[in-house]
């Protein structure tokens, strides 16, 4: 993932003499990691000894899975990765399911934990163990791999920096022996930082081939109806897609992660919309659509593969997803900022360009009023809640959430943002209890943006326990519920297809109690205009504000959240 923030310079590289579990720290730091998620444990104390002095800021969450999830946040509003450090056993497990999430989402994190020492066979009867963790967090993450020396440690982390960089940024888990984090070692010079760390232009593995470029450009440059599919390996490219828009006259349509690569206020952008039909029907005429940094997966279409006749140009820095979901009549493998910029250059050398019609920038207002309709039928119970949110909240702020029906047919197409990385949500793996961990990852990233959670009782419920690491953060952060008692989605579905209902009404908490009982503020509020209202004041207070709104105060009559 490219940075579009300022990065520290990293320290340079010093002999370090000590632990391996100080050679972690030291190389952490000399890799520019600045912030480590993790919760102190039996067999990672050498690595929380030497944290302390280090200058890396260490946050402590109150379950790994918390961990996983703000690491992900910061991720997302950095473009760092993000660090992950927990215990063997139950530590690592507990963070597995934000693995998964972060797999899904292409999100740099890297996983630490303890393991075993060197030579231990499983079945032993360690304290945590496992009988095999490292193949538990491989199956899940990019790869998972034993540092059984020093050495290898080294190697190892250099590895990692190096694919979040080079690669398709996923997550990726590094075992340490307890035994090799207790041992002494010495280094004269320990590794530098590996080069090329936030993916420059000019790198060549960064670029697509040159034929390939011009046969792309000449498709797009001879298109009457070009569309962009922007997804979430576009975010980077967000300038470049957005002066191609503008060059070609072509709309700009993304994924959930691809929100926001086009300014959603910008006259070309139909949104976060893939999943509705009047997006599908309009990329269906489209005589060449560029896809970029996307999967085409059926969980931002919702109804299986796209179709699409015209000609498909595909940019992605994996080469695996070539013809993933959709054939393409030109594959581009490279880096989507800089292999976009390569188009934008080839397109200036074509000559008699085909500039869009009148007719089509009709047709374009005219399909953005048919998605927003069909959104509005959609979303109705939360259109009301999503336009507060977006009253209250600043155009910079950031909004995450959760896999509620108020994310996917509220805030998903309904809340619009100007920039990528303004809308953290958990696509794919679709994991729950997200929100609050994942805002208290954006706060500790960017503490100059505004962060609000958007959740339900269902969802908070699985993560309410890093209210607690909210109250300690002490910054600003209004937490949204809308408050159905149980499992709305779930219930809805039980409902379409006729099962009968079971395990998907609950009973919630009294949130306003609980928030006070975690020493954070807590109100419930009557209407949408009420929950703008507490928003607002809650960006001004120091602190967590839960806001609840009981599903019966959302504007229309049914639905649940």
């Amino acid at each position: 993932m490219t940075s579009r923030h300022e990065r520290r310079p990293a320290p340079r590289a010093a002999a370090v003499r000590g632990t391996g579990g100080r050679l972690l720290v030291h190389a952490l730091a000399g890799h520019g990691v600045d912030t480590v998620f993790g919760i102190p444990g039996i067999d990672n104390l050498e690595v929380f000894r030497h944290l302390g002095r280090s200058g890396i800021r260490t946050v402590t969450p109150r379950h790994e899975q918390g961990a996983g999830y703000a690491a992900h946040g910061y991720a997302r509003v950095t473009g760092r990765p993000g660090v992950v450090l927990t215990t063997a056993g139950p530590g690592l497990l507990n963070a597995a399911a934000a693995a998964g999430q972060a797999y899904s989402d292409s999100v740099p994190v890297l996983f630490l934990s303890a393991g075993p020492p060197v030579g231990q066979l499983p079945g032993d009867g360690l304290l945590h163990e496992v009988k095999d963790q490292s193949g538990a967090m491989d199956a899940i993450c990019a790869w998972s791999r034993r540092a059984t020396d020093a050495d290898r440690l080294e190697e190892l982390l250099a590895r990692a920096f190096h694919d979040f960089a080079g690669r398709r940024p996923r997550p990726v888990h590094i075992e340490i022996p307890a035994d090799v984090l207790a041992a002494e070692v010495s280094r004269a010079a320990p590794p530098e930082p590996v080069p090329g760390a936030e993916r420059p232009a000019a790198h060549p593995e960064r670029t697509a081939d040159p034929d390939g470029i011009a046969h792309a450009a000449r498709l797009i440059a001879g298109a009457r109806r070009p569309v962009v599919i922007a997804g979430g390996g576009a975010r980077a490219a967000s300038a470049a897609v957005t002066r191609l828009s503008q060059e070609t006259g072509a709309p700009v349509v993304t994924t959930a992660n691809g929100k926001g690569v086009l300014d959603e206020y910008h006259p070309h952008a139909l949104g976060a919309a893939l999943h509705l039909r009047s997006a599908r029907d309009f990329l269906r005429r489209a005589d060449v659509v560029l896809a970029v940094g996307t999967e085409l997966a059926d969980t931002d279409t919702w109804s299986g593969p796209l179709d699409l006749p015209g000609d498909v140009v595909r940019v992605d820095i994996d080469p695996g997803q070539r013809h993933r979901n959709g054939a393409a009549a030109r594959a581009l493998t490279g880096d989507a900022d800089t292999v976009v910029r390569q188009l934008l250059i080839a397109l200036d050398a074509v000559p008699d360009r085909t500039p869009a019609s009148a007719a089509y920038r009709r047709e374009l207002a005219a399909v953005q009023a048919r998605m927003a309709a069909e959104h509005a039928g959609q979303g109705a119970r939360w259109t009301g809640l999503i336009d507060a949110l977006r009253a209250a909240m600043p155009p910079e702020a950031v909004l995450t959430s959760d896999s509620s029906m108020v994310s996917h047919y509220g805030a998903l197409k309904g809340f619009r943002v100007p920039r990528p990385d303004a809308f953290l949500h958990p696509t794919g793996f679709a994991t729950l209890g997200f929100a609050l961990p994942a805002a208290i990852g954006a706060l500790v990233g960017r503490p100059d943006l505004p962060v609000v959670a958007l959740t339900g009782d269902g969802g908070l419920q699985f993560s309410i326990n890093e209210l607690a690491t909210a109250v300690l953060l002490g910054r600003p952060l209004p937490v949204v519920i809308v408050d159905n008692g149980g499992y709305g989605s779930v219930r809805a579905e039980q409902s379409r297809l006729g099962v009968p209902p079971l395990g998907a009404d609950l009973p919630s908490p009294d949130f306003t109690a609980l928030a006070a009982a975690y020493g954070a503020h807590g109100v419930v509020a009557a209407s949408p205009a009420a929950v703008s209202a507490e928003v607002a004041a809650a960006l001004a207070r120091q602190g967590p504000t839960l806001i609840t709104i009981p599903d019966h105060s959302l504007n229309p009559e049914d639905g649940n959240d």
